[in-house]
């Protein structure tokens, strides 16, 4: 379960920033700006000056390296125009011109200390000032400022990559001005997509404290003689980490990076009451392999390596690479299901697995309920913490909870650990542990006042799992998809098929959601989940069954039928909004483009991936692109429109994904007007509130295509030119030829011999044609199989 820190209740300073700069173009720094700039934001970004060469060539060779960075810090190349480049000695002046400023210098006091003393000289009242410190202490920091200048100080940690890790940590100062704190809180959830934990000002404040405890205390286990590997399968997915694990993620991080974070906090804790600060000084064969060069992935060498094809371990005592060796944890392959059952599967197994993880969580747990409240003054930031800056599904006190809280406090007393007073209190209480659910909603257990206290929730959020509660709120449902009622008029249709792919029962779910909505006293429909993927696209283990029996018929009719209803959402006579997010393939993307509205995430990755699998887009996806290129040309000469729907053609017959919401626009798959939301949790939310207000400005659905200029067999000889090069270059194979002229066909009007307008079931009616002559190839039939049994794309 994800919970949420204060609620806004609607009475949080919603004063949004226009104009930002940062101070220091390092890997955080540059990669804060991009995301600023993701946001909207006008930046800039400012750095040191060289002592000879051009003024700005560090902050230009920083920016050169951040905009290389896979996974990509900008949504989209175009937001790079918002961000302006200079250095300290010639443009720090202009930092006096924006809102907020984020000092991101190297991670010493005493820089930090001369660069605010410079930005409280350069800056009036009005700018708010944050750090973006991943340890030091905020108020020693801004210590030498005046009382003004602290007010609107404050430590902003953002956790790294911060365009793809939720967390953001606020850490204020007894001074800071508690309007500006709620200010940030809001922007950063609404217009960063932050999830907001408020922090104390203590060393390496919540999720470095307790994440990098973790770290240490698993990579210990090496001296109780478990090996990397080992190691690696125990913290992974299976205990609902990453699969980077502990030491792939050690790897990732940067191992001078993950020493230096250890070697502060053990400086940082010296006189504290911390019982494990031991814990975090720099073991010896890191510092050999810092030494050796052996840095992680920066240097492609750190506990792993690739040779060849294979992915190598360190072996730490010869310090030299070896192919993975088997690993002694007893048959893993049983544990399955939620992660509560396989946590406490392991938790009962008594070969080595299990010893692993009772000792390796005990402690952590221990160690998290033993920082409060000198970190935290409630499990749940902690736990939010965790699962939102290190990918954690559960954090340490979920976990206790899904284990037992009795049983886990158990195994504590037989290890003579000693429970926090605070931890024994609910248990003489008789309490049932951390967290406590009634109806759907989510209480806390606060140790300051000794009881649970309602989980704020924000006025923005709508969570479905919230809405079922009520048994009122269904409509009608079937197997795979349902239909609630979310307040106000508005309707929900949520499908929950495997992977949320497209079958039969979801489209015929969707129709009768249609009819329902249409006929009934509805304001309008929104179409959406909360699955970890808004929809991978059709079934295509249907679609093969009807083709191994050779009902191509009964394929025709599905296809027929999807389209009618991808049909029926674009034109239903009250708004229906698609509220998309992740991935967006296929028939889910189809879906989308026919919204009133689309309103996606900001990570949202979507494509017409159809030709991966031999196929075409056939759920009106094809007409709609090539639609698309009429309505967007500049005149509706064929040549202006040629332009365009080259674009489309391309980006449909090289299977291209949009890597964000703003990217899927600039491909073309949705309109400017699309909403792209930063928070992915305001995102159903949002939609509701687009379908309240076309339902109040009197929706119209839009009128029929009848009029759809297509290029004609000229058009359609300059694309088979295109691709006969690729194909002479090997970028493509002969089938890949063959498929992309069977796009061309569709996308150019078929036989035409001319420019020519045609209706959009013209245009339908080729997607069915070409899609099911496809469905027929045997190459096409072998990548369908490849994908439904490997999972993995076949070139043929």
């Amino acid at each position: 379960m994800e919970k949420q820190i204060p609620s806004d209740n609607g009475r949080l300073t919603r004063r949004p920033f226009r104009k930002a700069a940062v101070l220091g173009a390092g890997v955080m720094g540059a990669q804060i700006a991009a995301h600023l700039a993701n946001t909207g934001l006008e930046v800039l970004l400012l750095d040191i000056a060289p002592k000879e060469g051009p003024a700005n060539a560090i902050v230009e060779n920083a920016w050169k390296m951040a905009s290389k960075l896979n996974p990509a810090p900008l949504f989209d190349k175009d937001v790079e125009k918002r961000i302006t480049l200079g250095n300290f000695d010639e443009h720090f002046d202009r930092i006096s011109d924006v809102e907020w400023v984020i000092e991101a210098v190297v991670e010493r006091m005493d820089i930090k200390k001369s660069v605010l003393a410079r930005i409280e000289a350069a800056t009036g009242d009005h700018v708010v000032v944050s750090s973006n410190t991943s340890g030091l202490p905020i108020a020693e920091m801004s210590a030498d400022c005046s009382e003004g200048f602290k007010r609107r100080f404050l430590g902003t940690h953002f956790f790294n990559p911060p365009r793809y890790l939720k967390l953001l940590e606020l850490i204020p100062t007894p001074e800071t001005d508690a309007a500006i704190l709620e200010r940030i809180s809001w922007f950063g959830r609404v217009h960063l997509g932050k999830g907001v934990v408020l922090a104390k000002d203590t060393p390496n404040f919540i999720g470095n404290r307790i994440g990098v405890y973790a770290m240490m205390r698993a990579s210990k286990e090496l001296e109780n003689g478990y090996s990397i590997e080992e190691i690696d399968a125990l913290t992974g997915p299976i205990i609902g980490r990453p699969s980077s694990a502990t030491f792939r993620t050690a790897d990732v991080v940067g191992l001078d990076t993950m020493a230096h974070v250890c070697r502060n906090l053990y400086n940082a804790l010296e006189g504290s009451a911390d019982e494990s600060r031991d814990l975090f000084k720099v073991p010896s064969h890191l510092e050999e392999m810092i030494a050796a060069g052996m840095l992680g992935q920066k240097t492609k060498a750190g506990f792993y390596k690739k040779v060849g094809k294979e992915i190598h371990s360190l072996n730490l005592e010869s310090k030299q690479f070896e192919p993975a060796k088997p690993k002694n944890l007893g048959d893993l392959s049983g544990i399955r299901g939620g992660l509560p059952a396989k946590m406490k599967a392991l938790w009962a197994d008594q070969g080595r697995a299990g010893a692993f993880f009772r000792d390796v969580m005990v402690d952590t747990m221990v160690y998290a309920a033993r920082r409060i409240p000198e970190i935290s003054d409630t499990p749940l930031a902690i736990d939010q913490a965790l699962c939102w800056g290190f990918g954690w599904e559960a954090g340490p006190f979920e976990t206790w909870d899904s284990l037992g809280f009795e049983t886990v406090c158990a195994e504590m007393d037989a290890r003579q650990m000693g429970l926090p007073d605070w931890v024994a209190a609910i248990r003489q209480k008789g309490l049932p542990g951390f967290y406590q659910e009634t109806e759907g909603r989510w209480a806390v257990y606060v140790p300051e006042t000794g009881a649970y206290q309602a989980v704020p929730t924000y006025s923005d959020n709508l969570a479905l799992h919230v809405v079922k509660q009520n048994t009122g709120s269904l409509i009608w449902k079937n197997d795979e998809a349902a239909l609630l009622d979310i307040g106000d008029g508005v309707a929900l249709f949520e499908f929950r098929s495997k992977a949320n792919a497209l079958g039969v029962q979801v489209m015929e779910g969707l129709r009768e959601a249609i009819r329902l909505v249409e006929d009934g006293d509805w304001r309008g429909l929104v179409i959406g989940n909360e699955g970890k993927n808004f929809s991978v696209g059709a079934n295509l283990g249907e679609m093969v069954m009807g083709m191994m029996m050779g009902d191509f018929a009964t394929i025709e009719n599905m296809i027929a039928q999807f389209q009618n209803t991808i049909q029926q959402v674009y034109y239903s006579i009250k708004p229906v909004i698609v509220a998309a997010h992740q991935r967006v393939l296929g028939g889910g993307c189809e879906m989308t483009m026919a919204s009133a509205v689309p309103v996606v995430s900001a990570e949202t990755y979507m494509g017409l991936v159809e030709l991966g699998v031999g196929l075409i887009p056939a759920g009106c996806g094809t007409m709609r692109m090539t639609a698309y290129a009429a309505e967007r040309a500049s005149t509706d000469f064929p040549s202006d429109i040629q332009t365009v729907l080259r674009k489309h053609f391309e980006t449909i017959a090289m299977a291209k994904v949009a890597t964000s919401g703003r990217q899927a626009i600039s491909f073309g798959f949705l309109p400017p007007h699309t909403r792209v939301v930063m928070h992915d949790d305001r995102r159903l939310f949002v939609a509701k509130q687009e379908v309240m207000r076309l339902s109040e400005e009197g929706y119209l659905p839009p009128p029929v295509r009848n009029a759809i200029k297509v290029v004609g067999r000229d058009g359609r000889a300059q694309f088979e030119a295109a691709l006969y090069q690729f194909r002479q270059g090997k970028y493509i194979s002969d089938y890949d030829r063959y498929l992309g002229s069977r796009l061309a066909y569709v996308m150019t009007g078929g036989d035409l011999s001319e420019p020519t307008e045609v209706h959009e079931n013209y245009l339908l009616e080729l997607e069915r044609e070409v899609f099911l002559s496809l469905l027929g190839e045997a190459k096409t039939q072998a990548r369908i199989e490849s994908i439904l049994t490997t999972n993995k794309p076949l070139r043929n």
